[in-house]
Parts: C-alpha cells; structure tokens; sequence
C-alpha cells in the first residue's frame, strides 16, 4: 500500500514535535507499506527544522520518505502563521512537482483542516481514499481557547474546511474519544468515525535509568531523597493552561511535609513560576532546565509522582489524548490528573488519582494520599498504567488500528 501523509508540523527524532506521523509511518513502512510524508519546512513545534534547498526537499528517515515544503519562517499565531500555511497549502496544490508515485491513501493531518481540499484533489484523481485525521477541533479550539470571534475570517475558512472534510473524507480517524457527536453536527456520516488516541514507543524506554540525565538532575533527586522526601514530578511546557500555580499552591500547603517537587521544562510561565516559588520560600519546590526527550524515561524512573494538569476548558468535553500522560504511565508512574475531560485515561487504567483541575486543597489531599501508600502499593498503581499502555497505546498498536481501518473503509482492489 502506498500512503501519502500530509501533516504541516510533521517531525521525528532529528527535529522533535509532532511525533506522530513519525511513529505511525515507520510503523507502516516496517509492514511494507510505502510511505510519504510531506510537511512544511517551518513549524514553530519543532526544537529544529530541517535544511532545504529549493521550494521541495527529500529525505528519507527510517524508511519514510519526507517532502520538506518551502514555508516562510514565522513567530506567535498573527499573520505570520496564516502566511506560513497558506505557503504550504500552496505547495500541496502544486502536487505534480511532488508527487512521484500514485498513492492508495490519501491522508490530511495538519491539525488546521484547511488542507483537505488538497488532499481530496489528489485522492480524486489517483482513487484513493481520502483519511481525515482530526487532532484538534479547528475552528473550535481558537474560539474557545483563544476568545476568537465565529466572524473572524480565519474562523469562517476554518469552518468552511471542517464541514467540507466532515463531508467528503471516507474516513475520519481522531485522537478525540468524544467528538464523533461535533463532527456528525457538521456533516460526518457516524460510520466514518474511528478512534486512534496517541501512544508511545516502546523502543524508547530500555534504556538504563539516569544514564543521560543533566548533573543538575541528578543532584535535586539525591538531596529529596537524602531528606527522606517523596518525589512529585511534573516534565512538560510552563504556559498558563498547564495550571503549574495550582501546584505551586498545593506545594505552599505541603511545605512542612516529606515532599519535594520538581518541575522540570520550559516556557512562557517558567520565570513568574520560579520568582513566586523564591519569594514565597517554598523550599519544597525545584525548577529544573528541560531535558531531551531521550532522557524522559531516566528522569520519570527515579520520580515517586507525577502530575498533569490543565485548565478547566470546555472543549476538553470531547476527550484529551496527551502525549505527557502517555509517558508518565509508560514510566509506571502513579499519576495525579487534574483535567476535567471527557475521557478519563487514569481512571480507566487504575493508575492513579483524578481530581478536579486548578483545586489545590485537592491536589493537596491527593499528593499526601499517594505520598501516604507503602512504595510497593504505589508500584502497583504504575505498573497499571504501564500495562494500559503496552496493550492500547504503544504505536505498533495504533499502527495496526489504523490500517485496519483503512482496510475497511477502501474500496475492493482493482
């Protein structure tokens, strides 16, 4: 099967987020499939973007043939972000300059559904099936999320693309548990519906424990535990939606207590974070550089806790699948999860406790109750989560769910 993966941000390895098409492709490609996919040449998640030379660049990681697409470089979500997509839905209506083989799957992933129209134009004219792959609710999330106006123009071309791809994709394959009902709203057939959350690669997490973690790391774990103290960890983005206050609140009730925590990441938050910490002398709390990805098992694996939190966000209705939380229960971690969603990971697997987000006396209460448990109570939990995610969520898993999928949805060979 020849698969055609259209997605803006793509990354791997080399550069960082996404990792998802990444995962999925190698995985397909392990299976004999051929796999292309085509990204732009500028994504403001990635740690590193690609060289290029000319207005397409091939390179071919793993088995996956990558199609880096000239796009301006921009900063923030202005006009300079519009330009950068608007650069790169160009490029893929150019598709004769890049598309050297005929695919059978046609798959649009770029979270923004604005490059369905491409993908459909090349589906149509090769027969292939047409794959939507939903990651967010574009234009719901800016509106809800960014207080966008449903008037604003970028909302209403937004809009325009869900409904189309809502209409005219064979199969919408998304990470979100709960939007089947948004999307039947805006025009999708139920049967297209299929539910393909994020996971992990297992590969990642046999390494040996702190073999590459920072000396600085190291050091703030030997001193809690020299104290004595239980370990609660957060790894990931410092922003305002990750609610990192409320667990600094929950650290100032805790002060006098055998617990240390360390947050370890950057981030717009991370400077006010660190500044109240050191003006409210809480002692119980250490702000850590973020580590590579590489070293996110080390550092998970010498940790008692974890924590994730969000914003209380009404979109979140529709269901989360967040690649932190993935990591966190791959590290058999029990895990402390203060999201109000529509799905409920952690309870599901048994793996921790979930709270209600920006509650400290509950974030409190739930960090001494674990912190309370006898160590080989607290492994149970996280050997939960750990075994929750080898049997649903590691990509060789999702892979085969994947294609499973497309197998049924395609038409009869030829």
């Amino acid at each position: 099967m020849r698969i055609l993966y259209l997605n803006h941000y793509a990354g791997g390895p080399a550069y960082g987020m996404e990792y998802r098409p990444y995962y999925l492709a190698r995985e397909w490609v392990r299976r004999g499939h051929e796999v292309t996919v085509v990204a732009a040449s500028q994504s403001h998640v990635r740690s590193r973007q690609p060289a290029i030379s000319g207005a397409y660049t091939r390179e071919t990681v793993d088995g996956i043939d990558f199609v880096w697409c000239k796009t301006p470089a921009y900063s923030g979500n202005g006009v300079g972000r519009v330009r950068n997509i608007a650069a790169f839905l160009l490029h893929l209506r150019r598709y004769r300059r890049w598309l050297s083989t005929r695919p059978d799957v046609v798959i649009a992933s770029s979270t923004y559904p604005a490059d369905i129209g491409a993908a459909r134009a090349i589906a149509r004219r090769h027969g292939a099936l047409l794959v939507w792959e939903v990651h967010d609710l574009w234009p719901l999330s800016p509106m809800e999320l960014g207080g966008m106006s449903r008037w604003h123009p970028f909302i209403l071309w937004m809009q325009h693309a869900e409904n189309y791809a809502c209409r005219n994709a064979d199969l919408v394959v998304s990470m979100l548990p709960k939007s089947d009902a948004h999307l039947i709203g805006h025009g999708m057939a139920p049967e297209k519906f299929v539910y393909v959350p994020n996971g992990v690669d297992p590969t990642e997490w046999h390494g040996s424990i702190g073999e590459s973690l920072p000396a600085e790391h190291v050091d703030a774990i030997k001193r809690a535990r020299d104290a004595g103290h239980v370990v609660v960890a957060y790894a990931g983005a410092h922003g305002i939606a990750n609610a990192l206050h409320t667990l600094l609140d929950a650290a100032q009730r805790l002060i006098d207590q055998p617990v240390t925590f360390l947050l370890v990441g950057t981030g717009p938050e991370r400077a006010a974070l660190k500044a109240r910490a050191e003006r409210e002398g809480l002692r119980n709390v250490v702000m850590l550089e973020s580590v590579p990805r590489a070293a996110i098992p080390d550092f998970l694996g010498q940790t008692d806790v974890v924590y994730i939190g969000l914003q209380r966000q009404p979109l979140f209705r529709f269901g989360i699948s967040p690649n932190k939380l993935m990591d966190y229960m791959m590290a058999a971690k029990p895990v402390i999860c203060a999201i109000d969603a529509g799905n409920d990971l952690v309870g599901e697997a048994g793996c921790g406790l979930t709270i209600e987000p920006e509650n400290a006396d509950a974030l409190a209460a739930a960090v001494q109750k674990l912190a309370a448990l006898p160590p080989a109570d607290r492994a149970r939990l996280g050997q939960n989560g750990r075994e929750f995610i080898l049997n649903c969520h590691t990509y060789p898993v999702l892979a085969d769910r994947f294609l499973e999928a497309v197998r049924a949805f395609s038409p009869p060979a030829r």
